[in-house]
């Protein structure tokens, strides 16, 4: 039986504030957990300045090396908004005011009685041969210009654009995930195990991940999750079970996530 194709995919986060910390990405994971049904792996993410040549560079780099690219931010109204000139000089396109666009603004403005101001008309400027994303959140389009996908850097207006896309892409296998929690474990202890496990398992992906924070009772809290992920659900599943039974015999009670 033939096997679905890898198709995967990277994030490109466009702007200064969130370089300087001031504002709190979270779009990258969004992006993640809605193309994972979908059968698309994000293989990387990016985070890059309001530089037009370095926002050409990722663009271009990205592009060439995963099968959908994904930008976020840097399609606003002002002048910072660089991101469309950028990624039209990156594909070697003209740019300029869309009468598409402009309808769709016009009308959104109008029906709730805002102004249509040169500022918000910048937001119709799309770079030459690309289609439009529909923004049912703010009015303003994203577009898609090849494999890459331009969307809004406000959270949850990305999210109302990602609603467009799933038509556009051509999905591949679906990766299966299970979490295995231990209260009170330390990763260390079970690193050997787990080390033994993958390597009876190649086509599998296990990872540790601990946490720790703070209980009621100010004694803290922690453990550690053992993950299991792979395209072949039952291969999954079986792992972390075989994770399961070994913690348990070491008197931990595991439970199940995912």
């Amino acid at each position: 039986m033939t096997q679905p194709p890898i198709v995967t995919a990277a994030v490109l986060i466009i702007g200064d504030e969130i370089l300087s910390g001031r504002t709190h990405d979270s779009n990258m994971r969004t992006i993640a957990q809605f193309l994972a049904p979908l059968g698309v792996d994000v293989r990387e993410a990016r985070i890059v300045p309001d530089v037009r040549n370095t926002i050409i560079a990722a663009v271009q780099a990205l592009s060439a090396a995963y099968t959908y690219v994904f930008t976020t931010g840097g399609i606003g109204p002002t002048h910072d908004d660089i991101t469309a000139d950028a990624v039209a000089a990156a594909f070697g396109r003209t740019i300029g005011v869309r009468d598409d666009a402009r309808a769709i603004l016009a009308e959104w403005y109008r029906g709730r009685d805002i102004p249509f101001t040169d500022a918000r008309l910048r937001m119709a400027r799309i770079p030459d041969g690309a289609s439009l994303i529909a923004n049912p959140v703010s009015g303003a389009p994203g577009f898609q210009i090849g494999n890459v996908f331009v969307l809004a850097g406000v959270p949850a207006v990305m999210r109302g654009m990602l609603e467009d896309i799933p038509s556009r892409i051509t999905g591949g296998a679906v990766v299966f995930a299970r979490t295995v929690k231990a209260a009170g474990l330390r990763e260390a202890e079970f690193a050997s195990a787990l080390g033994e496990i993958a390597a009876e398992r190649p086509d599998l992906s296990l990872g540790s991940y601990p946490w720790m924070k703070m209980g009621p009772s100010g004694a803290p809290d922690f453990g550690t999750s053992l993950v299991v992920r792979g395209r072949d659900q039952a291969s999954v599943e079986a792992a972390a079970g075989l994770i399961a039974s070994q913690l348990t015999d070491r008197g931990y009670t595991p439970r199940f996530e995912d």
